[in-house]
């Protein structure tokens, strides 16, 4: 009895503690597919004791008000993003991309989706003033006591928010508001660093390197022009003038990099970002038994998995068509995620679904081609579980995504605006029966599995290393803070070159002068 007793009260004891030694983070979430991810880290660190707070809009797509995972502040203004926003923008988009594929086609694609991204950043800093100006809140928040923000900075309320309650900021990051996160920290040498909208490798020939240049100074252009005014606004209206965004932005203490180089091409980076990639990705579970069954029935031939994402359920009629009637052609099954109407030309060895369990299937045995719109969740568990891929990009960074994949043999790429029966079905034969893509695949899979840590248990340790330390500012570089001039050493350069003129300048005028007067001297013994 007594034994039992003082168990009892050492697991009482344990218990205890494990909650005192948890930590408190707020989060600072991007609605969508992004918050598939977060809710990952989130669900972690619940799992190891810490408490986690979440700062949503009362328009949320995806993030849950309730959720056994965390409390959530709801504040009480739209963020203008939620399903339908999305929806009718991937729609518009699809259409530009179908009108061609010229470089005012690709030039319309990039304002609007400026466009819109000025809109959806407008609304996130009406969202974070509303907050800043809500005293209660703000004084609830001090007195939180968190430890650190978690945000997704392609929304950048979370870094205003951090500086605003001096909490340490860890970033789950691939994209910011200011385009790929690499190119905000990492020194980025244009000459062989590709710019995402480029689609270009590590290995660019002269002309690309000059594409890759003006494509870099374009983007980065536009972002400035349309995104920055809204966030510099907000900063110098609660922070005064000496404040600036973009260094609140990049003094983040950890970037936790959604990708690893397996995926991405070689290229410099930083102490503080820690790769993650494939984070989300874990073994297979057991089908439901109807989908077992019909994966089962496919006999030798397999399987084929289609999902363009949640935000893209359905496609133009005639699109869908094509690609029914190529899929009711082959001996594989195919299941296929897909909202819309039921295709004229759909085939009977063809399974519609509105959701399908995507990990599970892409580690089935009998899966041997997942088609896909290339997104970065999609890839990393396709690459996870070894499985090539037949891509059809539509928005955003899809086409970088997968031109990747390609450039390391494990996908084709379909453009979504000259999709026709005839190249999907090539696309599909080859990837069905060409033994490279899986083998190249597999490769990538083996990889991305072999190391010491798993990318999730990485990623947890540094942010509550974060918490531990109250930041990693050893880690980070104070680079940021210098003028462009002075990063790049133009001044150090312009002031050598300015001594070295001189230096030549002085020598060159004394050798004339010296000439001269000996010149003098001869000439007066002459006379």
């Amino acid at each position: 009895m007594l034994s039992a007793y003082l168990s009892l009260s050492l697991l009482t004891l344990m218990c205890q503690l494990a909650v005192s030694l948890g930590g408190k983070v707020l989060v600072f979430p991007q609605d969508g597919s992004h918050w598939v991810n977060m809710k990952v880290l989130i669900e972690e660190l619940h799992t190891r004791g810490h408490s986690v707070t979440v700062v949503r809009p009362v328009d949320s797509w995806y993030i849950q008000e309730v959720s056994p995972y965390y409390t959530s502040i709801t504040i009480d203004v739209a963020a203008g993003s939620d399903e339908g926003f999305f929806r009718s923008f991937v729609s518009r988009q699809l259409q530009i991309q179908r009108h061609g594929s010229s470089f005012w086609t690709r030039l319309a694609l990039d304002m609007e989706i400026m466009e819109k991204f000025s809109q959806v950043h407008y609304k996130t800093c009406e969202m974070v003033a509303h907050m800043l100006e809500d005293a209660g809140l703000m004084l609830a928040l001090q007195d939180a006591g968190y430890d650190l923000l978690l945000t997704d900075p392609a929304s950048g309320g979370g870094v205003i928010l951090a500086h605003r309650l001096k909490l340490p900021l860890v970033f789950n990051v691939r994209w910011t508001v200011h385009g790929e996160g690499h190119f905000a920290i990492a020194p980025s040498p244009l000459s062989y660093v590709p710019v995402p909208i480029a689609k270009f490798t590590d290995r660019m020939t002269y002309a690309q390197r000059i594409r890759n240049f003006l494509m870099y100074g374009f983007r980065m252009f536009l972002y400035r022009r349309t995104v920055g005014p809204s966030y510099s606004a907000l900063v110098t209206r609660y922070f005064g003038p000496e404040v600036d965004y973009f260094q609140l932005f990049q003094a983040a203490d950890i970037w936790l990099m959604r990708v690893d180089f397996v995926f991405e091409f070689p290229r410099p980076t930083m102490p503080n970002v820690v790769y993650m990639g494939g984070f989300q990705c874990k073994p297979a579970k057991p089908l439901p038994q109807d989908l077992e069954d019909f994966v089962q029935s496919s006999g030798e031939h397999g399987v084929i998995i289609m999902s363009l994402g949640t935000l893209v359920g359905q496609l133009p009629s005639d699109i869908a068509d094509e690609i029914a009637a190529v899929f009711a052609e082959l001996p594989q099954r195919v299941i296929w995620r897909y909202t819309g109407d039921r295709p004229s030309t759909l085939g009977n060895n063809t399974l519609l679904v509105k959701w399908l369990p995507q990990n599970d299937l892409l580690g089935h045995p009998n899966v041997k081609v997942f088609v896909s719109h290339g997104g970065t969740n999609g890839i990393m568990e396709a690459i996870y579980h070894g499985v090539p891929m037949v891509g059809i990009p539509l928005v955003f960074d899809q086409a970088d995504n997968l031109s990747r994949m390609k450039a390391k043999g494990a996908a084709t790429v379909v453009d979504i605006g000259s999709l026709d029966r005839d190249l999907f079905l090539q696309a599909l034969q080859a990837v069905l029966h060409e033994p490279s893509y899986r083998e190249n695949m597999q490769k990538l899979s083996r990889l991305h599995r072999d190391q010491p840590i798993k990318p999730l248990e990485r990623a947890l340790f540094w942010i509550e290393f974060v918490m531990r330390h109250r930041g990693a500012a050893h880690l980070r570089t104070e680079s940021y803070k210098m003028p462009w001039y002075s990063y790049h050493s133009l001044d150090v350069m312009m002031f050598l070159l300015a001594v070295i003129t001189t230096f030549v300048t002085v020598f060159v005028l004394g050798v004339m002068f010296i000439c001269t007067r000996i010149c003098c001297k001869h000439k007066s013994k002459q006379d």
